[in-house]
């Protein structure tokens, strides 16, 4: 990985103290940083977080410091690991303002690490974004179809807190929806019934006609498969969203 060329002297310092900035950009981080072949910007980037947190640092440089160690590579994980190792070095104070900062700025990543885990949870991809329907969801939503002929399937995935609206399934004829939970946790709830709590293995039938909704706890994702029930002149007649009221009131 080859290190961004860093100007961070001269754009604050650069009429201020010139020859600092010039000795900043060019040779601390133009010719040291810049050596890869003795060693790496990741390792480099390890050893001046660690360096930086010895001092009780935790500045915005050492923040700026951190933002550099993860585009170096360096992950959540690692990050956690070498602040744990030093604090017993450093101190145990200077490892707690130094963590209050890493946290911020691998937030992101964590978000990564638990749509990856429900990802090794089950065998049905997450799919893309939801994006066709995202007027009919409260959050985020993914859709993965797993089978477009005979009969139509689609693994549904709803990120923590997301659900759908209030919605029925209509058909002249036969129809309906059934849902086969296959990750995380979730509910369904028909209107004028009690919700119901759903986990991997739970098979729902939903009857033509039936006003429902469902989708993720407000602490877990949830995925599902959707299974279209074959009908005639069938469709989704979609209703008003499913109010935080009623959806923070789940058990």
């Amino acid at each position: 990985m080859t290190m961004k060329k860093i100007t961070a002297g001269r754009d604050v310092l650069g009429e201020f103290a010139p020859k600092f900035a010039q000795l900043n950009d060019d040779v601390l981080f133009g010719e040291v940083w810049s050596r890869e072949s003795e060693l790496s910007a990741r390792d480099r980037s390890l050893i001046t977080v660690t360096a930086l947190m010895a001092q009780g640092l935790t500045d915005t440089s050492f923040g700026h410091h951190l933002q550099m160690a993860k585009e170096n590579g360096i992950t959540r994980s690692e990050i956690a690991e070498i602040l744990t190792h030093a604090a017993f070095y450093a101190g145990w104070p200077k490892a707690w303002a130094a963590f209050r900062m890493a946290k911020d700025i691998w937030a992101d990543e964590e978000s990564a690490d638990e749509k990856q885990r429900h990802q090794n949870s089950m065998v049905f991809p997450i799919g893309a974004p939801n994006d066709g329907f995202a007027q009919y969801f409260s959050g985020q939503s993914y859709l993965a179809p797993v089978s477009t002929e005979q009969v139509k399937i689609f693994n549904v995935t709803f990120e923590p807190g997301c659900r759908n609206n209030w919605h029925i399934h209509e058909a002249d004829k036969g129809g309906g929806q059934i849902l086969v939970c296959v990750a995380g946790r979730g509910y369904y709830q028909e209107w004028g019934k009690e919700p119901q709590e759903l986990h991997p293995g739970d098979v729902v039938n939903i009857a033509p006609g039936v006003k429902h909704w469902h989708g993720a706890s407000p602490d877990s994702w949830f995925s599902h498969l959707a299974v279209e029930v074959p009908g005639e002149n069938s469709y989704s007649q979609w209703c008003e969203p499913v109010t935080d009221e009623v959806y923070n009131n789940l058990k």
